[in-house]
């Protein structure tokens, strides 16, 4: 089995134990010298000037390429690229382009009168720029906005047009639900890399409800395994394996980076990365 090149995704912390968890998180993976790490935005842009704050911390003080989430939402373009324009004076090189989840107590998205309407509208405005590397996501199961089989892909292929040069998958739990996208991204010409986005699972409760706000498919069998390894007391060990042959199979299909959503708990991902041969790079201290 090769070995993959890896990503990881934080959020920026809120609260002052939250802030301690995502340096912790960041010192335990930073030496598996992951490819990139992405630092998201909470719904509806609400954490825009802690996710600057912790885009800015990790690039200093760990040397890490930082990909910055920036969205569309409760924004003017004005707004927007003034944002960009300030990661962009702070060394960042990457933006992961994105539509953006609703804001709080909104069931679904609505553009600001002045602001971006879709995610193709952003990327083509930070591609004009010509100072980013622009990822996107990406939806191998229907988005639960998505009005038609295909949307999808079909959306994914309007980002890249506009300039996109990667996109990064909602997670999922089957590897054939990726290779089956992949396929058809290459069909509709699609060209850029698609990365597999892999949710270790930290809460199996927690885990579903994030499947059922994107989209994502909970196999019966992997809900029951859960069910039992949880009467046994055997969670971890089942989350484990479950990521690890998830990881397996998609190298094995010949997927050659994978983006890791740590959720700011890094101990499973770092179990899950090391499983598959990654390990640390340690620097050796001067002698005297």
């Amino acid at each position: 089995m090769s070995t993959p090149r890896i990503s990881f995704e934080f959020f920026p912390p809120q609260t002052l134990d939250a802030s301690f968890r995502l340096w912790e998180t960041v010192q335990m993976l930073a030496p598996l010298k992951p490819s990139f790490v992405s630092v998201t935005y909470g719904a509806g842009g609400t954490t825009r000037k802690l996710t600057h704050e912790a885009v800015g911390a990790i690039g200093r003080n760990y040397g890490l390429n930082v990909a910055a989430h920036l969205t569309c939402v409760d924004a003017t373009r004005a707004e927007t690229l003034e944002i960009a324009e300030a990661y962009a004076a702070a060394g960042v090189t990457e933006i992961v382009a994105l539509r953006g989840d609703a804001p709080k107590g909104a069931e679904r998205f609505v553009a600001h009168p002045e602001g971006f309407a879709s995610s193709v509208e952003l990327v083509e405005a930070l591609a004009r720029t010509g100072k980013f590397k622009i990822r996107v996501g990406a939806y191998p199961e229907p988005h639960p906005d998505a009005g038609f089989a295909g949307a999808d892909v079909e959306h994914l292929k309007r980002k890249v047009d506009a300039g996109a040069t990667s996109a990064i998958t909602q997670f999922f739990f089957n590897a054939d639900t990726f290779f089956r996208f992949r396929d058809a991204c290459v069909k509709a010409g699609i060209n850029v890399p698609i990365i597999p986005g892999v949710l270790p699972v930290i809460s199996w409760e927690g885990a579903k409800k994030f499947a059922a706000r994107c989209g994502a498919q909970v196999p019966a069998a992997l809900d029951e395994g859960f069910r039992v390894a949880a009467r046994d007391g055997r969670e971890d060990l089942l989350a484990l394996t479950q990521c690890t042959t998830l990881c397996a199979r998609l190298i094995e299909g010949g997927v050659e980076d994978l983006h890791f959503y740590t959720l700011n708990r890094p101990h499973l991902t770092q179990a899950v990365v090391r499983a598959l041969g990654i390990t640390p790079e340690v620097a050796l201290e001067k002698v005297a």
